[in-house]
């Protein structure tokens, strides 16, 4: 079967998809990627097909800093949906018998779908039903709401992420010849499988049926990956460092940055490896060592706590380490896992991006290296979540599927 996957944003919104993939292409699947170009020798080196995604996430996330005006920002996020819009048409048009979208994207890949003739199913990797059990991830209020304010707060959540794209699904469909006031929601598709473990979100008990928490899709490590020598070395030359990056978030802040957790890491007497990101961090001192891009599945393991921005990939992998965190969230879903993180009890209160100081940073950094039940607890989770296979269920459904 020729299996299309459809992801769009940043890097975390992509890796899980490779590591989906590979398990698709090694059961006898074909399976192609479509994303942002920036992300083509990621999906590549992981021996998928590249199918690109107009778009350049870093940039627009850029050029919205930089906006005027309101309205500037709105034309903006204009083109980039149009341009996804466009995008997905064209992959989808290279070849498919099934498509796996991403939340974001997946208006446009269903109307897509529908348009040619192929079936879709929804692979999310954050929660993306409305549930009375919690506020969905990117709630604008959060404290004490309730079930029927848990309720009010992810519908609130959904239409604010229907909107994103609402014009150009309605301008796509139009222009694909489909019926203009058929839904395409991201919750109208079904099944929809979460890729995230149970351990860390429970399933809700009032979602729709055919809607799963399937577990983790770990990403894919490139072939041939070998860690840099001075890496290496530095890992070798004493205790296990500190990790600290933010990914895709705090572009443009690199030097601030890098000063902060020069002084948080001296502060705490600890080394620390720090990676670049979009922030660009380098390492100040002889205790820190700045890297690019490096799997976090073969660094965690060997750090003594990680310092990140709580983006769902970023604590899925610190979470597999079992290894203690120091969220520090900067927006979207991030208070959502950095909250979970200290709920799990391997980590402690989150420190929102927006009051990082060096003092802070080097506190949180210290109460985590010195709490031996969160360093307990990470291993314990790490050790259950080790047992769970979260491609098994999509590739049992789309094995079925295909015996019919």
């Amino acid at each position: 079967m020729r299996i299309l996957i459809i992801t769009a944003g940043s890097r975390g919104d992509v890796a899980p998809f490779t590591g989906l993939g590979r398990r698709l292409l090694d059961a006898g699947h074909q399976v192609a990627v479509a994303a942002h170009p920036s992300f083509a020798a990621l999906v590549g080196g992981c021996g998928l097909d590249y199918r690109p995604m107009p778009g350049d996430p870093q940039g627009l996330i850029r050029d919205w800093s930089r906006a005027v005006s309101r309205e500037e920002a709105r034309a903006m996020t204009r083109a980039y949906a149009d341009g996804l819009a466009d995008g997905v048409v064209e992959a989808v048009a290279g070849g498919a018998d099934l498509l796996l979208t991403a939340f974001g994207p997946a208006p446009l890949s269903l109307a897509a779908g529908e348009a040619l003739g192929v079936p879709v199913i929804g692979t999310y990797l954050a929660p993306s039903f409305a549930t009375g059990q919690f506020p969905l991830p990117n709630a604008r209020d959060t404290d004490g709401l309730g079930p029927e304010g848990n309720l009010a707060a992810g519908r609130d959540v959904l239409r604010r992420a229907e909107g994103v794209f609402a014009g150009s699904v309605t301008r796509l469909r139009t222009r694909l010849e489909l019926p203009a006031d058929a839904s395409c929601a991201p919750v109208d598709l079904r099944p929809v499988f979460h890729g995230f473990s149970s351990l860390v979100v429970p399933r809700p008990e009032d979602w729709p049926s055919r809607v799963e928490v399937a577990g983790y899709w770990w990403p894919a490590r490139p072939d041939g990956w070998q860690p840099p020598a001075e890496l290496v070395d530095f890992l070798q030359a004493g205790p296990p460092p500190v990790f600290i990056g933010f990914g895709s978030m705090a572009a443009g802040q690199g030097e601030r940055l890098s000063e902060l957790v020069a002084a948080a890491v001296k502060r705490a007497g600890v080394r620390a490896v720090v990676q670049a990101g979009w922030a660009d961090l380098v390492g100040c001192g002889d205790d820190v060592l700045a890297v690019g891009d490096v799997p976090h599945d073969w660094l965690f393991p060997r750090s003594a706590a990680v310092v990140h921005h709580a983006g769902a990939g970023t604590t899925a992998a610190g979470l597999r380490a079992g290894v203690p965190a120091v969220p520090v969230p900067v927006m979207a879903d991030q208070p959502f896992w950095a909250s979970r993180l200290h709920s799990l009890g391997v980590a402690p209160r989150p420190l929102p991006f927006q009051d990082l100081t060096a003092e802070a940073l080097g506190e949180a950094i210290t109460a985590s290296l010195s709490e031996p039940a969160q360093r307990r607890r990470a291993a314990q989770l790490a050790q259950r979540m080790a047992a769970e296979d979260g491609a098994a269920a999509v590739l049992a459904h789309i094995g079925s599927e295909d015996a019919g």
